[in-house]
């Protein structure tokens, strides 16, 4: 099963073989559990948004007819998860102070997992700092290394509002990251290595997926 493509094993799940459905959703817990983890300010409801994406996946089974990437369907659909949950309930002012102090069930909250590097602390605060629709095309590039044409899909936008959304962002991203950091050192160093921080800061939250998934298993 591991050789077989997301599409491959979403067709034979379409058709009845279970075990091909738990394989594909096992492939997809992390990279669906990093997307949510990041924008959720209380980390307890996290599982419960990765259950309701895969729920409507396989209550809609059938639905992708392989008009795009697998990838980028089952990311459409943990958006429009991500969007219900933001507009039924509102951040709390002290949203950050308290995200900090968490440290998930499943595994590490997100700021706790990468406190001992300034860089990535500093990324994932300004990161949180941008408009919604800025964070998500940034974390769909850096984070998921979705194509513009797959995070167009994702979000429902025409390709050329994904680049002009992405030159945006990087724009006030790095705004963000000056007025943020504690020096002008630091501001270059994390804007310099911003590729690499992204893909560790993506490591490490796999962790937190990793054990996540472990724990819808249970």
């Amino acid at each position: 099963m591991d050789r077989l493509s997301d599409e491959e094993l979403y067709r034979l799940w379409a058709e009845g073989d279970r075990r091909a459905g738990g394989d594909l959703v096992d492939r997809h817990v992390p990279g669906i559990s990093r997307f949510l983890a990041n924008k959720v300010w209380r980390m307890d409801d996290v599982e419960d948004l990765i259950g309701r994406t895969f729920e409507l996946c396989a209550r809609e089974l059938g639905r992708f007819r392989g008009d795009g990437t697998f990838r980028a369907y089952l990311f459409g659909i943990a958006h429009n998860v991500l969007r219900r949950y933001l507009r039924d309930r509102e951040a709390p002012a002290d949203a950050w102070g308290e995200l900090e102090s968490q440290v998930f069930d499943g595994g590490p909250s997100p700021s706790a997992v990468i406190g001992h590097r300034h860089e990535q602390r500093l990324l994932l605060r300004a990161l949180r700092a941008l408009p919604l629709d800025l964070q998500l095309v940034l974390e769909l590039g850096f984070f998921e290394e979705l194509s513009r044409s797959e995070i167009a899909r994702v979000l429902g936008i025409p390709e050329g509002t994904v680049a002009s959304r992405l030159r945006r962002a990087q724009e006030e991203l790095g705004a963000a990251i000056a007025g943020l950091a504690d020096s002008p050192a630091l501001a270059e160093s994390t804007l310099n290595g911003i590729g690499a921080w992204a893909r560790r800061l993506r490591d490490q939250l796999d962790v937190g997926g990793r054990r996540r998934l472990a724990g819808l298993k249970r």
